[in-house]
């Protein structure tokens, strides 16, 4: 096909946007059914103890209220079988504030909820663990053997015989994901299947884990998630709501539905831990690195384990012959953690792109001189060749096009008017990965016209998977965008991997991609003629006049792509003006440059990095979820007081990629880009203000009062 006519690499507009802006597209609660009830789950208000006694009396005889569910009629389920977070009220047991202790479903929404109100429950209190600060002083080494610690050459020793050092403690802050559709499922079962319309990343991980707790065989389970209002890592793994739903609807021979309230979200779908991180750099005089130790403390579940790699950045960012990275863990009783947008990444970043600004103010060096002169020929880590790296070219292009020359080297020395304005610079990183995926490919010919239906279990988060899936199969068939249409969100449909770890576009486009050369195969052979040009599989259809035809592809990552090491790389840069008055800061200007592969279509891939932007200025200026420490709940509990920067508080966004051909992670060289987009943006941000203000900010948010 030619250019010109190719869809891939064009920034069209999503083939799922009108149905989106119209409100036509169906999330998990807006299926219709006949007879439905309404799910609403009653919380603990303690964070550690043991139920004595659940008086629902009054409630059982609330107008409308069809049944109350709790531990004491619960049928047994399967705890092991795949869901995170626990709370399936198996037991009287309390591990955190907020946790699930029962289900009140009744005809409406609204009775529910105020029958839930009149629910008494007496506990067995229990001494909380929640002080981090107090709690930090004795972590304990993590289970998972593959968070032991990392040691390379003489390791933090080497810290010794540097010439130049920065030693110092980054904190992160608990954050919550807040995609804007809550979490919510409809339940509705025919004999002993059950269907589950519910916001999924991974509809076949939801579709096992609801079948292995309760008890079912997978092909008993079928979940439907065409459209996802967002998710960030907490629709990835699934939580006790999905099978909550499905029980009581059971339990009430009812389709139901169960939505979290946004206050519910705070304590029920998991959340971005707290990360308290000692960065120790060590160099030479003339800004070669030495030494590097990054050492972390976590908290986790009183009753399970979860930490974030806060460390994967720093194994292969820069070249470093000694270093060390280390995690240690407090259980807490929090509920656990989950992966967040760009897990461990982002904020492992925040704390070695920061110290490595300190590094390069004490050296007297630019810093972006310090992480050029610092870049490593192959993955230090595991002393694998790249498949390819593009940090250099991203800081190179970023620094020409956001006019670094200008950046002041003295910090607090570029004022207009009241306000302070600073430049940052900060690197990310995420792996580039291909993960099992199958695809069906149907071919209808119908007045010399033909269509295509793509079918595939992939789910779309909002990120346009539905396009870049037509604009992959236009390109393999020789068929123009509208003549295709795409089938996923459905667990009936060929399985397929998760949007989840950037793996989504690279898997999902390859199985499609592969599908249609396999297709196109096919019907070359049932031809049995020989073509000096080979046609496309719409062109065969219609010379051999095929009214139907379909295949299937099962496509894996290339057998060669592990003995590479395949990532994608971002510089960000970012002024900033701080009101020397007030303390505020706002980011007046942003710039993210990113090497990831092909890019699939521009401009939904420009919506994906500003996405993650926004994320990454909200975790530096913004965001924290403050738990109370009188009781363990959270007193951030809504939108008023959890704080999301919206349009008002950043000025300009721009996004820009480096032209980057790698097809050794797959075929078609696509790699991730919904994960990079954070890693390093509050680092930059945090830099910009240091060098506004001369004031490191090394605990995030940074708010006002840490200015002034």
């Amino acid at each position: 096909m030619e250019d010109s006519k190719k869809s891939i690499g064009k920034g069209i507009d999503r083939i799922d946007g009108i149905l989106k802006i119209t409100g036509k597209a169906t999330y998990a609660t807006d299926y219709p059914a006949n007879n439905m009830a309404y799910a609403v789950l009653f919380k603990s208000t303690i964070a550690a103890g043991r139920i004595k006694k659940i008086d629902s009396s009054e409630a059982e005889s609330f107008p409308g209220v069809l049944k109350v569910i709790t531990h004491e009629n619960v049928p047994k389920l399967n705890v092991k079988g795949g869901l995170r977070g626990g709370a399936l009220l198996q037991g009287p047991e309390i591990t955190f504030h907020g946790e699930h202790i029962g289900i009140v479903v009744a005809e409406t929404f609204e009775q529910a909820t105020a029958a839930a109100h009149l629910i008494k429950v007496a506990y067995n209190q229990q001494t909380e663990k929640i002080d981090f600060e107090k709690l930090a002083k004795t972590p304990e080494m993590p289970k998972g053997k593959e968070l032991a610690d990392l040691v390379r050459g003489a390791g933090k020793s080497a810290m010794e015989t540097a010439e130049v050092k920065v030693e110092e403690t980054y904190e992160t802050p608990i954050e919550h994901h807040h995609p804007m559709e809550p979490h919510a499922t409809m339940a509705i079962w025919e004999g002993d299947k059950l269907t589950l319309y519910n916001g999924s990343q991974i509809i076949n991980g939801a579709q096992t884990a609801a079948a292995a707790t309760l008890n079912m065989k997978p092909e008993q389970v079928r979940i439907i998630s065409p459209f996802i209002g967002g998710g960030f890592g907490s629709k990835g793994g699934q939580w006790a709501n999905l099978v909550l739903a499905a029980l009581a609807a059971k339990m009430v021979n009812r389709p139901v539905k169960l939505a979290l309230t946004r206050q519910q979200m705070f304590n029920s779908v998991g959340l971005r831990q707290r990360n308290m991180q000692k960065l120790s750099i060590g160099a030479t005089k003339d800004g070669k690195l030495i030494a590097l130790a990054h050492e972390i403390i976590s908290h986790t579940a009183v009753d399970n384990e979860f930490i974030e790699p806060c460390g994967d950045c720093t194994k292969i960012m820069y070249e470093v012959p000694n270093s060390l990275i280390s995690y240690r863990v407090v259980p807490m009783n929090i509920i656990l953690p989950t992966y967040t947008r760009g897990p461990g990444k982002s904020t492992g970043s925040f704390a070695l792109e920061s110290a490595m600004d300190e590094l390069a103010y004490k050296l007297k060096m630019d810093p972006i001189e310090l992480r050029i002169k610092n870049e490593p020929p192959k993955d230090p880590s595991n002393g694998k060749p790249w498949s390819s790296r593009t940090t250099v070219k991203c800081l190179q292009a970023g620094a020409k096009a956001f006019g670094w020359e200008k950046r002041k080297t003295e910090p607090g020395t570029n004022k207009i008017g009241n306000d302070l304005v600073g430049y940052g610079v900060a690197c990310g990183t995420y792996p580039a990965r291909q993960r099992d995926s199958s695809a069906i490919i149907k071919l209808n010919l119908k007045n010399k016209l033909v269509y295509a239906t793509v079918e595939i279990a992939a789910s779309d988060l909002g990120t346009g998977t539905n396009t870049i899936l037509a604009q992959t199969a236009a390109d393999g068939l020789g068929l123009p965008v509208n003549q295709v249409n795409i089938k996923l969100g459905d667990s009936d449909l060929p399985p397929a991997a998760g949007s989840v770890g950037s793996v989504g576009a690279s898997s999902f486009a390859n199985a499609v991609n592969d599908a249609c050369i396999k297709i196109t195969d096919e019907l070359l052979t049932k031809s049995g003629k020989q073509f000096f040009v080979r046609p496309t599989a719409a062109q065969l259809m219609i010379s051999e006049n095929v009214a139907d035809f379909q295949t299937r592809s099962d496509s894996k990552a290339p057998a060669e792509a592990e003995k590479y090491s395949s990532h994608s790389f971002n510089a960000n840069f970012a002024e900033v003006r701080v009101n020397s008055i007030t303390g505020m800061v706002k980011v007046t200007r942003f710039l993210a440059v990113t090497g990831a592969g092909k890019i699939l279509n521009p401009k939904t891939a420009r919506s994906q990095i500003i996405g993650g932007n926004v994320w990454g200025i909200g975790m530096a200026l913004t965001e924290e979820s403050v738990i109370d420490p009188r009781y363990g709940n959270f007193a951030t509990r809504s939108f008023a007081d959890y704080h999301v920067p919206t349009n008002l508080d950043i000025g300009s966004l721009d996004a820009m990629f480096i032209n980057e051909e790698d097809l050794i992670p797959n075929k078609m060289g696509v790699k991730g880009i919904g994960e990079v987009g954070i890693v390093g943006v509050a680092a930059a941000v945090a830099n910009a203000v240091f060098n506004a203000t001369g004031k490191r900010v090394r605990s995030l948010p940074i708010t006002p009062d840490k200015l002034l």
